[in-house]
Formats: structure tokens, C-alpha cells, sequence
């Protein structure tokens, strides 16, 4: 039976599981995820694990921060005056904001702390600094 392999594209059922068991994101309700071997469209310990899985099979694995969104950075924390905020925005710790830089770049940043005078952004990836944990299954060697 076929082997994937880079440059195959693949079909992937997954759940993806915190250390402490938590589900942050499955493709068990849905349909699977499709993607090519070595294109770099999912983190590199997923393709990793992927590759050389057979359709039909299933494993799990566990895919380490250098892996999958690297660690959490300092320097990807800033602190801005809330007056630099949308008047009309009324911010909340949680919440995602879409930032625009000059160029034209866009990013998705979270509020990790709001004060009177100041807001906390965080511009890492939720799930930097994190191991993470996935239940894969190959559907499909397309």
C-alpha cells in the first residue's frame, strides 16, 4: 500500500490536543484537512508526522513548540496607550484585534491586559510555547 510522501497531497483527519488533554481544534465533524507534503501549509511536526502514514491509518503523536508555533517571545508583547485604540473600541482581555502595519501587513494580535490608561497586546500565535498533541488519521492519498 502507498506511503505519503513529499510532494503528495494528502487528506488528514485530526484533533489537536493541549499536554493537559484540552482539544484546541479537530477536523473530526468536518472534512479532512488537504494539503501537500512539504509546501509548508501546516506546522512542520504535522507534515513530519504525516509522512509515510498509509490511507487508512492512525497514530498519535506529540509535536514539540520548535515544531509546531515555536516559543512565546517577549518581544511580540507591547503595551500601547488605550487613546491609540478606535474610540469606539471597548477593550477586553481575550479579545483578537486585526493590526495594520504601514506596509500594508496585517496581523492578528490578543489582548492579554487592559488598565485605565494602557492595553496589552500580544501579537504570538495562541499556541506558541506550547507541545502539542495530535490524533491523525490519513483519509486519502490524493
Amino acid at each position: 500500500m502507498a506511503q505519503a510522501q513529499l510532494g503528495d497531497t494528502v487528506k488528514v483527519h485530526y484533533t489537536g490536543k493541549l499536554t493537559d488533554n484540552t482539544v484546541f481544534d479537530s477536523s473530526k465533524d468536518g472534512e479532512p484537512l488537504t494539503f501537500t507534503l512539504g509546501s509548508g501549509q501546516v506546522i512542520p511536526g504535522f507534515e513530519k508526522a504525516v509522512v509515510g502514514m498509509q490511507p487508512g491509518e492512525t497514530k498519535t503523536t506529540t509535536i514539540p513548540m520548535e515544531q509546531a508555533y515555536g516559543p512565546h517571545r517577549p518581544e511580540l508583547m507591547l503595551t500601547v496607550d488605550r487613546g491609540d485604540l478606535p474610540a469606539d473600541l471597548e477593550p477586553e482581555v481575550g479579545q483578537q484585534l486585526q493590526v495594520v502595519q504601514p506596509d500594508g501587513t496585517a496581523f492578528i494580535v490578543t489582548i492579554t491586559d487592559v488598565s485605565d490608561s494602557e492595553v496589552t497586546l500580544d501579537a504570538n500565535h495562541p499556541l506558541a510555547g506550547e507541545d502539542l498533541i495530535f490524533d491523525l488519521k490519513l483519509v486519502e492519498i490524493v
